[in-house]
């Protein structure tokens, strides 16, 4: 199969989505962008560096117009850079173009979303299969079919998989968008506010999904707002002002789904977190 051309550089077929087990996940150096609204620069991020160790579970917070937006739909392959590098698995996905990003970000990064995103009409194995639909693997009916209901038995759905949308709750809905996110093993989870349209107790259960997923080596990345939903997560990057403000392991939150506190109130948590003692803040910037 001949390769694709890249303004004045060949990319052999196929070579952007060869693992490279020896980088980090995410490596993103001097990350800037900028955009133009009429005569107008706002400058969304300005200078951003983070790298995320395969195994990792981040947690990347801040308010409103801090440029965690940004920065996500930069690390999720949907927008590009002004300038500045980001590699993803060993490749520098910069400067690719709208295909090449789509084939990367549908091998590399398994999405999970606040509105949990499923086609209403489609039972929870057909929504899991989607992404393989999109792959380049030639997989046939059946193995498809097999490989999405692995991947609902793995987030606690065995037994659900013939059932629509209409028929899960709201938790059992973001399941199997956490299955759909898992069934082309990627390189990443990127979660998007997963909790942001649940209850706490349905919070809970979601989370310890995710940490169960981290426990087996799964690297994730959980955009949020919530400080007690953070805390779950093992390492913290505030963003503020296009900046990295903060960036910090703490001592992690650990998810009991179901048990409710002997005082029936859940413990407040507020940023910064406790540090892990056993770990240096891993920010290449230093706090303001």
């Amino acid at each position: 199969m001949a390769g694709r051309v890249e303004g004045s550089k060949a990319v052999p077929a196929n070579s952007a989505t060869k693992p490279a087990v020896d980088s980090p996940v995410l490596e993103i150096r001097d990350l800037v962008k900028t955009y133009h609204m009429g005569e107008v620069e706002v400058h969304a991020l300005k200078g951003i560096n983070l790298t995320v160790e395969r195994g990792e579970f981040v947690a990347i917070m801040g308010p409103s117009g801090s440029g965690k937006s940004t920065l996500m739909n930069i690390v999720g392959c949907l927008d590009r850079p002004t300038s500045g590098t980001y590699r993803l698995d060993g490749i520098d996905v910069s400067r690719l173009d709208r295909d090449s990003r789509a084939e990367i970000r549908n091998d590399k990064i398994g999405f999970v979303f606040q509105g949990f995103n499923l086609l209403a009409r489609t039972r929870a194995t057909e929504n899991v299969e989607l992404p393989l639909l999109y792959s380049n693997l030639g997989l046939s009916t059946l193995e498809r079919a097999r490989r999405a209901r692995v991947a609902l038995g793995k987030v606690g759905l065995s037994g659900r998989e013939d059932h629509y949308p209409s028929q899960l709750s709201g938790g059992q809905q973001q399941r199997v968008a956490i299955a759909r996110a898992l069934v082309t093993e990627p390189a990443i989870l990127l979660a998007d506010e997963p909790t942001g349209n649940l209850d706490s107790r349905t919070s809970e259960e979601i989370i310890a999904i995710f940490q169960e997923l981290n426990d087996a080596g799964k690297t994730i990345v959980l955009i949020t707002h919530e400080p007690d939903i953070a805390a779950h997560a093992k390492r913290v990057v505030y963003v503020r002002d296009g900046l990295i403000w903060r960036d910090e392991r703490i001592v992690q939150t650990r998810s009991h789904p179901g048990e409710i506190p002997e005082d029936g109130v859940e413990p407040a948590i507020a940023f910064p977190f406790t540090l892990d003692s056993t770990h240096e803040p891993a920010s290449e910037e230093v706090a303001r």
